[in-house]
């Protein structure tokens, strides 16, 4: 039995009190966790992409710096969302420095 199994069955057992204490567990766990924004190693070096796609978030950070519209973003790439360009811009404020070296890391490569 997986984990995640096991946490559904055991979950399934608890009051609402008690679910209510692991939820809070978890959200402090994830901190500033963004959901649609993911980091997988093997997927895009590691990157931080959106979900969904291997866009990585310092690509579109680099093309907003450029002045490419969220439209033309958008239009350029079909899978993405208005509000996976959100996101990225919250991750961006979030985690600037990471995002910039890895814009400054792409240039010079």
């Amino acid at each position: 039995m997986s984990a995640l199994q096991e946490a559904e069955k055991l979950i399934s057992t608890m009051n609402r009190a008690e679910k209510a204490q692991v939820l809070q567990w978890v959200v402090n766990d994830l901190g500033d966790a963004f959901p649609d924004i993911d980091s997988i190693e093997g997927v895009c070096g590691g990157e931080p992409c959106i979900v969904r796609t291997r866009i990585p978030v310092w690509l579109l950070v680099q093309a907003r710096k450029l002045g490419i519209s969220e439209a033309e973003l958008l239009t350029s790439y079909p899978t993405l969302r208005a509000e996976d360009l959100a996101n990225a811009w919250a991750y961006y404020r979030a985690h600037h420095e990471e995002i910039d070296r890895q814009i400054k890391a792409n240039e010079e490569a």
